[in-house]
């Protein structure tokens, strides 16, 4: 008998944020930011949601949208510090297997992503999974800001094993470069060996805490996919956020 691997998916959130504070409650498209995300991953369908948050204005606007949301305590250093404490709050019998760590500033995140980045995960060998989208954008080769994913992704290579993570310009020769997207699904022994590591000295150097599960010896595999979602973290972006929700509206989206 083939087992049924059950799936959380979990979005952590707080108002503490330097550029844009507050984020998580301002308004998209009619809604709270943080309710979008949710919405978007329960049209996942892939399994339970829950927003782990230290704030009681964002629990109140996911509860008054239908959602859950569970309490964690401040202070965590990673929202998968966060998401894994909710997971022990939320499951402490242990009956979900996977969790995605879905960040809550990506309200245009397509259901369908949130699908993809588990498939790497029926691998066995595989303990964390990711996305990574071509750059076609040549502003984004040089930005430090843009990670890049080295993987030996392409035209018939959908899902690779990453090999590391940097915000330099990399690798070097002819061919692709892979723009690194920020959503991670677990398997949950991962998750659990995950946050009880050290920060790792490659981590600190890039300022990348997945260099940490390389350097512990997990595995990472990254799913290729088409479009990297628009990542809220400045006034710009909530307004770029704004339109492209308008724009999806006039549409009929």
């Amino acid at each position: 008998m083939v087992s049924v691997l059950r799936t959380i998916v979990l979005i952590p959130s707080r108002l503490a944020s330097t550029r844009l504070p507050g984020k998580p409650l301002a308004s998209i498209g009619g809604e709270a930011m943080i309710v979008q995300v949710w919405r978007r991953a329960v049209a996942a369908a892939v399994g339970a949601v829950a927003v782990a948050c230290e704030d009681e204005e964002i629990a109140q606007a996911v509860e008054a949208a239908g959602g859950r949301a569970v309490m964690t305590k401040s202070g965590h250093p990673s929202g998968a510090d966060r998401i894994h404490e909710a997971l022990e709050i939320l499951d402490p019998e242990r009956t979900f297997d996977q969790v995605v760590n879905l960040q809550g500033d990506l309200p245009n995140i397509e259901p369908s992503a949130i699908c993809r980045v588990l498939e790497p995960l029926n691998n066995n060998k595989t303990d964390i999974a990711t996305l990574a989208a071509e750059i076609t954008d040549q502003k984004e080769v040089s930005d430090p800001n843009v990670v890049k994913v080295i993987a030996g992704l392409g035209p018939d290579t959908q899902v690779a094993r990453a090999l590391y993570f940097t915000r330099a310009v990399a690798p070097a020769g002819d061919g692709p470069l892979w723009h690194h997207i920020g959503l991670y699904a677990y398997k949950r022994e991962a998750l659990e060996k995950f946050v009880g590591l050290p920060p790792s000295k490659l981590e600190i150097r890039e300022s990348l805490e997945q260099l940490r599960a390389l350097e512990a010896g997990l595995h990472i595999d990254v799913a290729r996919v088409e479009m990297v979602p628009l990542g809220v973290d400045t006034p710009d972006d909530l307004i770029r956020a704004r339109q492209l929700f308008e724009s999806d509206k006039m549409l009929g989206q």
